[in-house]
């Protein structure tokens, strides 16, 4: 039986734990028949061990700074020694200094913002444009987001930054639609991923999510994320581009 993803070759960024969702797409993109390749930054020994945890063997993990100008400019070499073009592209890649959250709205100073805003929305472009001598027609980028339509406690310049990614997602789709190259992001609800656990005081949005959602939430399940991932990957949405998939059990959709 045929898969979703078969004969895929993907790129997929922040595989960090298997908790995470990036590893979640991978092991479906995996499962419905792509071949993937990931990335990894600093604690590249935890990356290659977590890989270890995938149905199949992957080849070596690209160390990807995205704020390192060599690393961006090199990565489509890299990633040709491991397949010959890429069909998809995974951004789960995010961070802000802790100074930026948890309530220090008014008192974040620039360089920290600038931080956030660099490493967690122009990166979004950066990957992309950086994989681009590797996509044809009908390729799709993916990102993840937190819905940026609200402001929410202690997410602070965060949330901007994420307002950010799905402003450049939506450009991305109106530049590189000419290539018939598509970008969508997927926003999930709260889940107890590494990434989450970072922000302080994250968790007083976790009782609301799970008391509110019409479908329910589970905040340890990525499995339904990642599936959203996979199909935005697949060939199932060739006229989907620019747009925000919400995985979030419906709460976006009802008042609090």
């Amino acid at each position: 039986m045929s898969g979703l993803l078969d004969g895929k070759r993907l790129l997929i960024t922040g595989v960090l734990t298997d908790q995470s969702i990036a590893f979640s797409a991978a092991k479906l993109a995996q499962e419905q028949g792509a071949q993937v390749v990931l990335t990894g930054y600093g604690r590249m020994s935890l990356v290659e061990r977590i890989a270890k945890r995938l149905p199949k063997p992957v080849g070596e993990i690209i160390e990807l700074d995205v704020s390192n100008a060599e690393h961006l400019a090199g990565l489509a070499d890299r990633v040709r020694e491991q397949v010959d073009g890429l069909d998809g592209v995974v951004h789960s890649i995010g961070f802000a200094p802790q100074s930026v959250l948890g309530g220090e709205f008014l008192n974040a100073e620039w360089d920290d913002v600038a931080t956030a805003v660099q490493i967690s929305t122009y990166s979004y472009k950066a990957l992309a444009t950086a994989c681009l001598p590797l996509l044809g027609r009908g390729s799709s980028i993916v990102g993840l987001t937190f819905d940026a339509t609200l402001a929410w406690p202690v997410y602070d310049w965060m949330g901007v930054a994420k307002a950010g990614l799905e402003s450049a997602s939506r450009y991305l789709a109106l530049h590189l639609g000419k290539q018939g190259i598509r970008s969508n992001l997927v926003s999930a609800g709260p889940l107890r991923t590494m990434a989450a656990k970072s922000i302080p005081g994250f968790e007083q949005f976790e009782d609301k999510w799970v008391e509110r959602a019409p479908l329910g939430w589970d905040l340890t399940d990525t499995d339904a994320a990642g599936r959203a991932i996979c199909a935005l990957l697949s060939d199932w949405f060739p006229a989907t581009t620019g747009t925000v998939i919400h995985v979030d059990g419906g709460f976006h959709a009802v008042g609090a």
